[in-house]
C-alpha cells in the first residue's frame, strides 16, 4: 500500500492513513508554508495551512505522503535535513510527478 495505490484510486486516503499511522490536522502555519510532515513516537503528522483551497491542500497532502514515503523523515543529522531541504522539496516534488506520469502512461 503505498501514495501509487492512491493516485491509482485503488485505496482511500484514510487507508493509507491508517497504514502510515497519519493524523492530518489543520493549522496556521506561516506564510510561504502550505505544509508540513512530522513523526514523533511513531506517529505521523501532516499539518496543512487551512487558509489554502481544496485542491492546493489535496496538493499539500500529495507531496507530504511522498516525504513519508521516501523516508525523509529518519534523517539521522537533523542538520544536514535543514542544510538539504531544498533537495527534499525537489525530491518529493520529482516522486509524485514520477507517480502520475506512470500512471498517465498506463492509460
Amino acid at each position: 500500500m503505498n501514495l501509487y495505490n492512491l493516485l491509482k484510486k485503488e485505496i482511500t486516503q484514510q487507508e493509507l492513513l491508517n497504514y502510515y499511522n497519519i493524523i492530518i490536522i489543520y493549522e496556521a502555519l506561516p506564510q510561504g508554508i502550505n505544509g508540513v510532515v512530522l513523526s514523533y513516537r511513531g506517529i505521523n503528522t501532516i499539518m496543512i495551512n487551512p487558509n489554502l483551497s481544496y485542491y492546493k491542500k489535496r496538493k499539500t497532502i500529495i507531496h507530504e505522503l511522498a516525504h513519508i514515503e521516501l523516508n525523509h523523515l529518519n534523517q539521522l543529522d537533523n542538520d544536514l535535513f535543514a542544510f538539504n531541504i531544498d533537495k527534499y522539496e525537489d525530491d518529493a516534488d520529482r516522486y509524485v510527478k514520477y507517480l502520475l506520469d506512470s500512471i498517465e502512461n498506463e492509460n
